[in-house]
């Protein structure tokens, strides 16, 4: 058994690990990397001559953890690559990466329609342009990725080949996310197991329900986004949430701006501000959701609310709905997106995407950025680089558009939203394996120096068999 590493290597974005039981092979996440830029993209793919460091056509099985683009984005590209096997998750994992990739295809079309000149052209649509990046894909490869995904329920057994069975644990974070536990038995019987942590929630998140422990495994792979940092708010959400809002759209009349993802974060927003509203906390403002992927989102969250927590099961039985009240605007087309910049009264804009990179966020950020009585409020993580980041990092200055603009709006963040765990919650996760049974634990979905301080926390606590690999490093089990 050899388990390589081929994506989240002291980087956050890109997950993707190879499992090798014999001649059978496991793919545990096929995700984008975003912490290449298109240059360098194209210069690895060309190296490879492939968008995979492996040949697809070889790969049996896909076990995909959640639907976050990160983990889920570069499926399409496995199928338009050969392969032909099935993708496992939950049944929500399956809806919510059905609508996000569906909305990177519809992206990548745009792309290709500008790159060809021919977007009123219906013959050419569809067509690719001769040096377009190789990881483009469109809405035919999501379609058959998509007839390809076996939806399974958690916390039971499902055998994927002659020797490996796999179970689905709720991991929080995101509705259908889940901890992986591969269990393989060799010729003669014995049993070994890995877990892959997916990314870790934290406790007593809106909607969510509490990660769940692993039982004992033998080799741990860990994710540490949050490895060396602390959650700093320790408010309940709609406590922080109502503070950032009572001084920015009522104290000071102005308009609050929240880049943040359609998929989860947004719901989270939503379902704190209606319960704000139905406890007579929200002042009487419109709330603009200028998303059509969020829209998607939140139809699949109220399809699926009998996996979300007990107080939004409870809320949804006394209250009918979770995520609708009165003076929410659902925006639709991009005209009604722009539009907004005309609302004169103070408001709350929620849009995509949530580091600011791409979307109808930056045409909020624009039109707003060098107005002081507008707020920018940052709820998550913002990769390095992203404009979220340069924002988060007080740059006085962004180009956003094509345009140099001053920022002249304020800048401010609150973490309660963030659907990571932290570095307590982390360790709590580990804490549930005995270290003297342990084999290995390896380290991925972190910045290289959060790997390095969690390493160093983790040996504190007794955990001195962590490993924290690099892209393409092979380790025989």
């Amino acid at each position: 058994m050899k388990l390589t590493f081929w994506g989240a290597t002291q980087q956050v974005t890109g997950s993707m690990y190879l499992l090798e039981v014999d001649d059978y092979r496991i793919l545990i996440e096929c995700g984008l990397n975003f912490d290449l830029n298109e240059k360098q993209k194209k210069a690895l793919y060309d190296e490879q001559k492939s968008v995979f460091p492996f040949d697809p056509t070889l790969v049996n099985t896909v076990l995909l953890t959640h639907a976050h683009i990160d983990h889920s984005g570069n499926i399409p590209n496995l199928y338009k690559e050969g392969f032909e096997g099935q993708v496992v998750c939950t049944e929500a994992t399956y809806s919510l990466t059905g609508i996000l990739l569906e909305n990177s295809a519809m992206l990548h079309q745009k792309r290709l329609n500008t790159a060809n000149g021919k977007a009123s052209n219906k013959k050419k649509k569809g067509s690719l342009v001769k040096d377009f990046p190789r990881d483009l894909y469109l809405q035919k490869h999501v379609k058959q990725a998509l007839e390809n995904f076996f939806p399974v329920a958690f916390g039971q057994r499902y055998r994927i080949s002659d020797r490996v069975n796999v179970s689905y644990i709720p991991a929080g974070h995101l509705l259908g996310a889940a901890h992986i536990v591969v269990e393989v038995r060799d010729v003669d019987g014995e049993k070994k197991t890995l877990c892959f942590s997916g990314d870790v929630g934290r406790k007593n998140y809106p909607l969510l329900v509490d990660p769940q422990p692993v039982p004992q495994v033998d080799y741990l792979i860990c994710e540490t986004t949050y490895g060396n940092r602390l959650h700093e708010d320790l408010r309940p959400p709609g406590e922080a949430l109502l503070d950032v809002i009572q001084r920015t759209c009522v104290d000071i009349p102005g308009r609050l701006i929240i880049p943040t993802f359609s998929v989860g974060r947004t719901q989270a927003l939503l379902y704190t501000l209606n319960k704000l509203y139905l406890d007579h906390q929200l002042p009487p403002l419109k709330v603009f959701t200028d998303s059509p992927l969020s829209f998607g989102s939140t139809r699949i969250h109220q399809k699926y609310s009998r996996q979300l927590n007990q107080e939004a099961r409870d809320f949804k039985e006394d209250n009918e709905v979770l995520f609708d009240f009165e003076n929410l605007v659902y925006i639709e087309g991009s005209d009604a997106s722009k539009a907004v910049s005309n609302y004169a009264e103070p408001c709350i804009i929620i849009s995509s995407s949530g580091m600011v990179q791409g979307g109808r966020i930056e045409h909020h950020i624009a039109q707003n950025i060098e107005n002081p009585y507008a707020t920018v409020l940052m709820i998550g993580y913002a990769s390095e680089g992203t404009l979220g980041w340069r924002l988060l990092n007080g740059q006085d200055s962004i180009t956003i558009q094509g345009k140099q603009k001053k920022v002249l709006a304020n800048i401010e963040k609150i973490d309660v939203f963030s659907g990571h765990g932290d570095r307590d919650d982390l360790i709590d996760f580990v804490k549930n394996q005995d270290a003297t049974q342990l084999k290995n634990i390896f380290l991925i979905h972190g910045e290289a120096q959060s790997m390095r301080d969690f390493r160093d926390t983790l040996a504190v606590k007794g955990y001195e068999k962590v490993v924290i690999p690099e892209r393409g490093q092979s380790y025989e089990l």
